[in-house]
């Protein structure tokens, strides 16, 4: 993304800090004290999966399990400093940037973890393209003040020119070195990451990013509550910065995943009734991929969504164009208009099936299977989704158009637990 005219005080502005890690020979493996982030773990089953793979994983940092949300706090700011006092993690020595990696069969992906400098969405250097839910800011925030720390790295992208010069070429000669760590997570990633600690490294780093924006690929929240608990500190302090994975999407393109909804009151029949003749309905045959891909057909032609829970799939496509005309607001431009995420928020969560988008009715779940599943197993209606092309977000983030929350998963999503950074060193 890049932004002629921006000098050095209007870019992103990244610096060094001394990283909080795991000491290798105080855990079982670095693959078991990680974890996905703290949204995507899907709860209970896989929480309880990830305390059972070893003692000190991360997730009880990130998601620790207490009856209160104050006890959750203290609870994870207690193991944050027991950890460190029984040098479960340690500080690293001085500051520095730096570069990870991650790496399966069909994708690589390589960028840079700094501290970088809060900045508001209407400055044009961060662009955020979705919305935030109130409460899941306020529980990040709470968490954030109490073990004073950056816990997980958001992912931003940036694009350079594709010709590996500043801070890309940077990252592509640290690779040559000998990582801090390397480990294989049960999903198949392999995760490397290397300190950069040379000055003229770190200059041409900050020097080539100083003259970009960045698009918030994941972590929407954390970025929220970043700028919440600045607002709560007098400026300068650590607060003015947050943790981010940085990623030059020119060289390392993201994948691009949809985050599906679970509707937990509305039965399969009574969601496909209350259509009537809004929307063409059709039964398609699984099994799940083969019923996806009649979704992606779909979704070539006009909003298309895919309905599941009651054993089979439900494709719904085709809205009827006066019923989108009376349900979404006119003055958005056209490519938020057509998005399946408004859409499915304004004409058929708001209109069709009165739906309030709260945690009570609905879910947002990134794994296709699993939201089928759980719709089958407790009753409800699985809503997926096809996904959003990456630049469609950007276009809109530019715009300054935000999208309807949970309107893409970018990925593959930098690992918890990797790197930490604590506003106490």
């Amino acid at each position: 993304m890049n932004t002629a005219g921006h000098t050095d005080d209007q870019g992103l502005d990244l610096i060094p800090f001394r990283g909080i890690r795991y000491v290798p020979e105080r855990v079982g493996s670095l693959a078991a004290v990680t974890s996905p982030p703290y949204d995507v773990v899907v709860r209970p089953d896989g929480l309880l999966h990830l305390e059972s793979a070893d003692p000190h994983n991360i997730v009880r940092l990130i998601l620790p399990q207490a009856t209160t949300p104050a006890a959750r706090n203290e609870q994870a700011a207690e193991t944050l400093h027991a950890w460190l006092s029984q040098g479960i993690l340690a500080p690293d020595p001085e500051p520095r940037l730096y570069v990870y990696e991650q790496r399966d069969a069909d994708i690589l992906q390589r960028g840079v973890i700094g501290a970088l400098r809060l900045s508001e969405a209407d400055d044009g250097i961060v662009l955020p393209h979705e919305g935030v839910m109130p409460h899941v800011v306020e529980d990040r925030a709470g968490l954030m003040r109490a073990t004073n720390a950056n816990l997980e790295p958001l992912l931003l992208t940036y694009r350079s020119n594709g010709d590996a010069t500043g801070a890309t070429a940077v990252v592509e000669r640290t690779v040559l070195n000998k990582p801090l760590l390397s480990t294989t997570t049960e999903d198949g990633f392999s995760h490397r990451l290397w300190a950069v600690t040379d000055p003229a490294d770190l200059a041409e780093i900050q020097s080539d990013l100083s003259h970009h924006q960045a698009l918030i690929a994941d972590g929407h929240h954390r970025w929220a509550t970043n700028l919440r608990l600045r607002s709560e500190h007098p400026s300068p302090s650590p607060w003015d910065r947050g943790l981010v994975l940085l990623v030059d999407t020119a060289r390392y393109p993201l994948r691009v995943r949809a985050i599906h909804r679970y509707l937990h009151r509305l039965p399969v029949p009574d969601a496909l009734a209350a259509l009537a003749d809004s929307f063409r309905i059709r039964t398609v045959e699984g099994p799940l991929p083969s019923a996806l891909e009649a979704l992606a057909e779909a979704a070539t032609e006009s909003n298309a969504f895919l309905l599941a829970g009651d054993g089979g799939f439900h494709l719904i496509d085709r809205p009827s164009p006066d019923l989108l005309a009376r349900t979404i607001p006119a003055d958005p431009p056209e490519a938020w208009r057509t998005l399946d995420a408004t859409v499915l928020h304004s004409t058929l969560l708001d209109h069709i099936w009165k739906i309030p988008d709260a945690p009570e009715y609905i879910a947002y779940i990134h794994d296709t299977a699993a939201t089928v599943e759980k719709a089958e197993r407790d009753g409800g209606t699985a809503v997926l989704m096809h996904p959003v092309r990456e630049e469609v977000v950007r276009d809109l983030a530019r715009q300054g158009v935000t999208m309807p929350r949970k309107s893409t998963s970018f990925g593959p999503k930098p690992a918890s637990g990797l790197v930490l950074r604590s506003l106490d060193f």
